[in-house]
């Protein structure tokens, strides 16, 4: 069972995202803001992080970087989840060191055939 790391600082977007996540056979641990993310990364080592990009204390970017920089973490596929679908912000995520882009509202299908995708290329 692949481990995935949900940083989402939105209640409800974490909630529902998890219990899709579990449901579809996945482990989930969840962090509310980009410090904790970069924590629970390096001590849970997941197989795949899903970062939102707009969230407290440290932003999904700084996260994304700090978790790269690390060599404990630098392998670890992220898939950044962002509202932001502006020209550009999918550039400025894989700038930052995702792996992939997604934009919300989440649809669960195409989400999955991602984070499928990173896991195959990642093992």
């Amino acid at each position: 069972m692949a481990k995935i790391l949900l940083v989402e600082d939105n209640e409800m977007n974490r909630d529902m995202l998890s219990r899709r996540l579990i449901r579809s056979g996945f482990e989930v641990v969840m962090a509310i803001d980009g410090e904790q993310a970069v924590a629970l990364a390096q001590s849970e080592l997941p197989d795949l992080i899903l970062m939102d990009m707009s969230l407290p204390v440290i932003d999904g970017w700084e996260a994304t970087r700090r978790v790269k920089a690390a060599e404990v973490t630098s392998n670890i596929p992220i898939i950044a989840l962002t509202a932001h679908a502006m020209s550009g912000d999918r550039e400025k995520t894989l700038n930052a060191g995702c792996d992939d882009y997604d934009t919300k509202p989440i649809e669960m299908p195409r989400l999955l055939g991602k984070i499928n995708a990173l896991l195959r290329r990642s093992q």
